[in-house]
C-alpha cells in the first residue's frame, strides 16, 4: 500500500499517545508493587492533566473502598464514582486549583500508620495545586507563573520556584499524610523523568533551596513582589530535603514516559515499513534553535543518505520553550514546526509532525500542527510571511491558516512534546 505521510505521521502521533495512557500504563503497577494496608483507609488524591484518567483506570481495577480528591485541567475530567474529580486552570492557576489543594491538604490530616494514600500525579499538576504559602496571594503566584511562562525558563527552573512558594508542593503534601504510607504514581512530562520535578513533587523530597529559587527570579529578570522576596529570603519556603525521617516508608513509581511513547510509535513506524531512528526522549531549548538542529539533520538525510538512509522517520521527545517576544498565538510545538518550516525551505520528499501528548500545545485548541514539503508554496498563496510570522510567535496563525493544525482535543495524559520527520 502506498504511504500517505499526512496520515502516517498522525498515526505515529496517536500511537506515543496510547502508549503514555493511563489505561496503558497504571494496571500493571496495581500488583504487585502496590501495598495493602492490613486495616485502615485507603484515600487517593493527585494532580495533572492525567489525574481524572487515573482515577477513573483505579477505580476500575482496585478490590476494596477507596475515596479521595483529585484535580485536573478544565476539559480533562473523567467520570469516577468514588474520586471526587475537580477541574481548575492550566498553565495559570486559579481560585478552583487553590481551593482544590486546600481541601486534599485537609483531606490527609490526622490519618493513622495503617492507612495508605495512593497519589496520582502528572504533568500540569504545578499549577492546578495552586495553594500558596503563608503570606503569599494567590495573585502573587499568578503573575510569577506568567512571568516565568514567557521568559523562557525551563520546567526545572520553573518548578523549583514553585516548590519554594508552595504551601503542598515540594514535599509538604507527604509530610501532612505521615504517618500513612505514601505511594505515588507518575505520569512523567519531565525531561530525564526526575520523579521529584513532575507537578513540583509534592509528595518527594527536595534537594533544592530558597536560593536557588530566588536565583532564577534573578536570572530571567522577573519582577518579585516584597511577600514572595522575604519569603525566600528569611528561608520560609525550605523544603523537606532527601533523607528527611517522615518520608522514610513512603514509595514512588514512573508509569509512563515519553521514551515509551516514542517507542510505540517507532513501532507503528516498522510495522508501515519505514525506519524510524529516536534522536532523544528529553530534548530542551529554545523551540526555534530545536528546530535547526532537526532541520540540518533532515537534509543530510534526505541529500547525502547520512547518517540515516531514507525513507525513514526521525523521532524525538521533550520539553522545548519559547521566549515570547510577538503577540501573536503559539505554543511551543506550533513554534517548532513553523522554524522547521522555514529552515527546511520546502525541502523535497520532508514531511513533519510535533505535537503536545497532552492535546493542548500550550494555551491553544490544538494539539500541535504538521508541516509537508509544499507549505511554505500554499502560504505565499494566502499571502502569509512565515519568516516574520516566527518572529511574532504566531505558529498557531500559520499552521490554522493553511488548515494543517492537528486538533485532538485532551488526551488525559502528558509525556511532553512529541517530534517526527518523514523522509521519503
Amino acid at each position: 500500500m502506498p504511504l500517505h505521510p499526512r496520515q502516517f505521521l498522525l498515526d505515529l502521533y496517536a500511537s506515543a499517545v496510547a502508549a503514555a495512557s493511563a489505561e496503558k500504563s497504571l494496571p500493571p503497577y496495581l500488583s504487585p508493587y502496590l501495598p495493602r494496608p492490613a486495616a485502615g483507609r485507603t484515600i487517593v488524591i493527585g494532580a495533572g492533566k492525567g489525574a481524572a484518567a487515573m482515577a477513573q483506570t483505579l477505580e476500575q481495577h482496585w478490590q476494596g473502598p477507596l475515596s479521595g480528591l483529585v484535580v485536573t485541567r478544565y476539559g480533562h475530567g473523567a467520570d469516577c464514582r468514588r474520586i471526587e474529580v475537580i477541574e481548575a486552570a492550566h498553565p495559570v492557576p486559579d481560585e478552583a486549583g487553590r481551593g482544590a489543594a486546600a481541601r486534599m491538604l485537609h483531606m490527609v490530616q490526622g490519618l493513622q500508620a495503617d492507612d495508605l494514600v495512593l497519589c496520582l500525579i502528572s504533568g500540569g499538576g504545578s499549577a492546578l495545586l495552586a495553594l500558596p504559602a503563608e503570606g503569599i496571594s494567590l495573585a502573587d503566584k499568578q503573575a510569577l507563573n506568567k512571568a516565568l511562562l514567557h521568559s523562557g525558563a525551563t520546567i526545572f527552573e520553573m518548578n523549583c520556584v514553585r516548590k519554594h512558594l508552595s504551601a503542598i508542593k515540594g514535599g509538604r503534601l507527604a509530610l501532612a499524610c505521615a504517618p500513612a504510607q505514601v505511594v505515588t504514581l507518575m505520569i512523567s512530562d519531565i525531561p530525564g523523568d526526575d520523579p521529584g520535578i513532575i507537578a513540583s513533587g509534592p509528595t518527594l523530597a527536595d534537594a533544592t533551596t530558597c536560593a536557588d529559587a530566588l536565583a532564577v527570579l534573578r536570572k530571567y529578570a522577573i519582577n518579585v513582589p516584597p511577600a514572595v522576596l522575604q519569603h525566600l529570603e528569611s528561608g520560609a519556603g525550605e523544603t523537606p530535603k532527601p533523607g528527611d525521617a517522615r518520608l522514610a516508608g513512603n514509595t514512588h513509581h514512573v508509569i509512563a514516559t515519553a521514551q515509551q511513547a516514542l517507542q510505540a510509535a517507532a513501532a507503528t513506524a516498522r510495522a508501515a515499513g519505514v525506519t524510524p531512528y529516536i534522536l532523544s526522549d528529553d530534548m530542551e531549548g529554545e523551540a526555534r534553535d530545536i528546530a535547526l538542529a532537526h532541520a540540518a539533520i533532515a537534509r543530510q538525510v534526505a541529500v547525502h543518505g547520512q547518517p540515516f538512509q531514507k525513507p525513514c522517520v526521525l523521532i524525538s521527545g521533550g520539553e522545548t520553550t519559547v521566549t515570547v517576544r510577538g503577540s501573536g498565538r503559539g505554543g511551543r510545538n506550533a513554534e517548532f514546526l513553523l522554524a522547521l518550516a522555514n529552515a527546511l525551505d520546502g525541502a523535497e520528499g520532508v514531511h513533519a509532525i510535533a505535537c503536545d501528548t497532552d492535546g493542548i500545545d500550550g494555551s491553544e485548541d490544538n494539539a500541535g500542527a504538521v508541516y509537508q514539503p509544499d507549505s511554505l508554496a500554499r502560504a505565499q498563496q494566502h499571502g502569509l510571511q512565515p519568516r516574520a510570522m516566527l518572529d511574532n510567535n504566531d505558529g498557531y496563525g500559520f499552521f490554522s491558516a493553511l488548515d494543517d493544525l492537528v486538533v485532538s482535543g485532551p488526551t488525559r495524559t502528558n509525556v511532553n512534546d512529541f517530534r517526527a520527520i518523514l523522509i521519503l
